[in-house]
């Protein structure tokens, strides 16, 4: 085992990670060890790591199966591997707190994000923490929201870009088609931590089932406007070789646009369960 570093970055969410070069073989002790850091800080960060893809890749397979969403641009030598190339981020879907594939069935477990090329300034990725966010509200709200489920639909965020011609509408309709909306507990229980959190997307949640249109006004902002408090975030500032990987289970983030030069970054995702 490595001689792991693991020091928080606030009391409540993120952590960077010391003491491992992940281009190197992992043994089964040090991935247990991450895996538990992911765990108790739901966010961790690697500095100065200079990892070809294919070892990214095989660093990645220690904690589960990688798969590319339905939704994204595949690096042409590694499909599973999703590229994001942008010098005009905003309206690209990112630029709003969210969870990756929330609108799948079983949506992605964690997520790994190399940061290739940066702008000079801006590009960093806020992160917020989901159980601190439904352990924040009170009991009896707590126990309102017990039982909801909420409608995920993925042209939401499409939707909203469509006039800056990020997508075509042809993509507009294939998606609707491949992808339909799907549901999910408000709150959702953590497989392994057996923990609650809140589990919502500010660009693909569209409603909550079984309220009124007048209630869902009311609450869905309301818990939108909650998740984003900033006693549950942490903040990851990208420099080159900066490597995150984050639960995507109790977690959201949202990429500030605040750049106009290229950022090219490459994402793998971890297939997960069905939420519960």
């Amino acid at each position: 085992m490595s001689s792991l570093e693991v020091q928080p970055v606030t009391p409540v969410i993120g952590a960077e990670i010391g003491g491992i070069d992940l281009a190197q073989p992992l043994d089964d002790e040090t991935a247990a060890a991450l895996n538990q850091a992911l765990l108790d800080h739901q966010v961790l960060a690697f500095r100065d790591q200079h990892v070809p893809l294919d070892r990214l890749i095989d660093f990645a397979r220690h904690f589960g199966h990688v798969s590319l969403p339905p939704v994204g641009q595949p690096h042409p030598q590694h499909p599973e591997a999703m590229i994001f190339d942008l010098s005009a981020p905003r309206g690209a879907g990112a630029d709003t707190w969210h969870v990756d594939g929330v609108y799948m069935k079983a949506p992605p477990k964690a997520t790994i994000l190399q940061a290739i090329t940066l702008p000079k300034l801006g590009g960093d990725t806020f992160f917020a923490n989901m159980y601190a966010a439904y352990e924040a509200l009170s009991p009896a709200f707590r126990e309102m929201l017990a039982g909801l489920r909420a409608v995920h639909d993925v042209t939401e965020p499409m939707r909203r870009a469509i006039n800056k011609e990020i997508y075509e509408p042809e993509e507009f309709e294939t998606m609707r088609k491949e992808n339909p909306p799907v549901d999910h507990p408000l709150v959702r229980t953590h497989p392994e931590t057996g923990r609650k959190s809140l589990f919502l997307s500010e660009n693909t949640t569209t409603k909550i089932l079984g309220l009124t249109d007048r209630e869902n006004e009311l609450l869905l902002p309301f818990l939108l406007n909650h998740v984003k408090s900033s006693e549950f975030q942490c903040r990851v500032r990208w420099d080159p070789h900066t490597i995150a990987f984050w639960d995507q289970r109790c977690t959201l983030h949202y990429a500030v646009p605040d750049y106009c030069e290229r950022r090219v970054m490459y994402r793998l995702s971890l297939d997960g369960d069905v939420p519960h």
